[in-house]
Formats: structure tokens, sequence, C-alpha cells
């Protein structure tokens, strides 16, 4: 996997944040609790034990794909001047032609979204279909829930 992942600094400054939160915290106690689980003799039925480890192992995973996110960073200046064009760090409010509501979307990097705010990756097909399209274009974007469509009738740069 060589796709570079587009994220602004903070997102990037989260990632690694978060990395090395579970680095220097979680993962020591988790050692401790392999090591206080061993000290309880046979192995072979400690449930602690084994618990604590597969604990371990999960959260190595997790590191692991958060450190291929950073490596794979690119880090994107947000666009600063006006612009009628769809580009990352664009905040865009869009008509949902099937039930006439308005959406406020802002097009985010890696690590920074939050459906539930509006802010959605940069990569995710629903940004995708947005990327590149001005005020007043009509855009239809195929989801793994169907088609959506949208006209596109504000670009700001908040």
């Amino acid at each position: 996997m060589s796709d570079r992942i587009p994220m602004t600094r903070a997102g990037y400054d989260k990632l690694k944040s978060e990395v090395d939160h579970m680095e220097s915290v979680e993962m020591p106690k988790l050692a401790q609790r392999v090591a206080a689980a061993r000290s309880e003799g046979d192995l072979s039925e400690n449930a602690e034990y084994h618990g604590a480890r597969e604990s371990q192992g999960m959260l190595q995973a997790k590191i692991n794909v958060l450190r291929d996110k950073l490596a794979r960073a690119v880090i994107v200046e947000r666009a600063k001047e006006a612009s009628d064009e769809v580009v990352f760090g664009a905040t865009i409010v869009v008509k949902d032609l099937k039930f006439g509501d308005e959406e406020i979307y802002v097009l985010v990097g890696a690590g920074e979204e939050d459906f539930d705010e509006g802010r959605i990756n940069v990569a995710s097909p629903l940004a995708q279909g947005f990327l590149g399209r001005k005020v007043g274009d009509t855009v239809a974007i195929d989801v793994p829930a169907g088609t959506l469509k949208y006209e596109i009738l504000e670009v700001r740069f908040d």
C-alpha cells in the first residue's frame, strides 16, 4: 500500500500524539499486566495472562495501522484563497436533491474526520465525488447504499 494519505499538520500531529500515548502509556501498562499474570504460575490455564496478551496484540496492531498512515501521510495546507471549486480544506454547502435538505461538509485529512460534525475524509467516496466541482454543479455520487445526488450551493474556506 503506497497510496499517499493527505492530511493537515493538525491531523498528522493528532495521530502522532495518539501513537506516542499508546506506546509510552498503554503498552507499558499491558506489559505489567502480562508480567503480573505470568507470575501467577501455570500459563496454560491462566485466563488473565491470555487476555492481557490478546490486548497487547490488539494494541500493537492498532499502533501499526496508525504508524502506516503516518508513514504515507502527505501534509497538505488548506486553501486560503476564495474559490468556487471544491478542494481539500473547503467547507461546502450542498442540497440533497432527494430529500431537499441542506448539508455542510468540510473536506479534511485522515485522523480529522468526524461524520457527525460534517468533517469527511477527502479520500472517502463522498468527498471524491465533490472534488473539482464548482458552485451550481449537480453531483451524483455512487456509495455502497446507492447513488446520492447533490447540488453544490456554496464553497467557502473557514
